[in-house]
């Protein structure tokens, strides 16, 4: 099945949910562009989510995804919070910050039944999951909704996990994808693979469509991915300078600069692997620190020293999220960016 069937879309592509750089605009340009666009809504309260949804429905009649992370909320370890504090303390005291001061916010919260009670409403088209699936309680009222679920896999083993689970399509993203590894079953980023090694394996596996993610950035990008079986493609990284994100002045200045060549990946800024372009924080602590609390704790410390830096036009402690190929990143519409990517199809 083609992912244009499954979806009812004109296009086999989906903008990838970028939580903290787009929202609702994002969304509805994608979709009234002929692809899938995306709302993610990991960092939203139900509030949020009622906003954004009553804003994206009413700007299109076109399908579009929900997206939720599904990790279990970690248990504070008051010693290794402490560790961390430590290993921040000298940037903390470089920009006459104080360290005890720091305040741990919402942070990144799962799907939960709140969030659900909201998507009742809406009876969303599409829901997506990162970090495997929630509750069978929680993906039983998804499935009342009508909607067709999907889900982000890793490695092989993921994906027949999720195809044993009853998911309509997994998405398959490589080594090479920005932001967060979806990984679930394993914390061991030795099993991560590339995009071509992992979506044909995938693809030879399970007997549901997937979609190819990481490293495709352009036309050519996707006419791969569909000759190796991919049902469709997800992108990313190509949208971070459109108009409609609000993807930050420092973080839209290193996409354009040569720095967005060397991306890695880091659990610095959350406490769980992630791919961006390559900052001072990185080089001086190691893109992975064992110190780093569990995800998503590492982000309350992380915080100031952001927002100190990027008040300052400085991108040394902000999380550049970046796939390994940025050469598809335009300043131009979302809408175009879509039309671009699906050129050879």
């Amino acid at each position: 099945m083609t992912l244009k069937t499954l979806l009812g879309i004109d296009l086999p592509v989906i903008q990838s949910p970028m939580a903290g750089v787009q929202a609702s605009d994002m969304a509805v340009a994608v979709s009234n562009a002929g692809g899938l666009g995306s709302l993610p809504c990991a960092t939203f309260d139900p509030d949020a989510i009622d906003r954004e949804l009553t804003s994206l429905t009413a700007r299109t009649s076109k399908p579009f995804n929900v997206n939720f992370f599904c990790h279990v909320p970690p248990t504070p370890d008051p010693q290794r919070e402490s560790a961390w504090q430590e290993l921040l303390a000298p940037y903390y005291a470089e920009l006459g910050l104080d360290i005890q001061a720091i305040q741990v916010g919402p942070g990144r919260a799962p799907f939960s039944h709140d969030a659900a009670d909201i998507l009742d409403r809406f009876r969303p088209p599409v829901v997506s999951f990162h970090f495997g699936l929630p509750s069978p309680e929680l993906l039983a009222r998804a499935r009342k909704w009508g909607s067709t679920i999907l889900s982000s896999a890793t490695t092989v083993e993921e994906a027949l996990w999720l195809e044993s689970r009853g998911i309509d399509a997994i998405i398959a993203q490589g080594l090479e994808a920005g932001g967060h590894r979806g990984m679930f079953l394993s914390d061991d980023v030795t099993t991560q693979i590339g995009t071509l090694a992992l979506v044909r394996q995938v693809v030879q596996a399970v007997k549901v469509p997937v979609i190819a993610a990481g490293g495709i950035a352009d036309a050519h990008g996707v006419a791969a991915a569909l000759a190796m079986g991919a049902a469709g493609v997800q992108v990313g990284t190509a949208y971070l300078l459109c108009p409609e994100a609000s993807t930050s002045a420092t973080h839209r200045a290193a996409l354009k600069s040569d720095a967005s060549r060397h991306t890695a990946l880091t659990n610095l800024f959350t406490g769980r692997p992630a791919r961006g372009i390559v900052n001072r924080l990185m080089r001086e602590c190691g893109p992975m620190s064992t110190t780093a609390p569990a995800f998503p704790l590492a982000t309350a410390a992380m915080a100031p020293l952001r927002a100190h830096g990027e008040r300052h036009g400085s991108g040394d402690f902000s999380p550049l999220w970046a796939g390994q190929n940025t050469s598809g990143c335009r300043e131009v519409p979302a809408a175009d960016v879509t039309r671009m990517l699906a050129a050879e199809v």
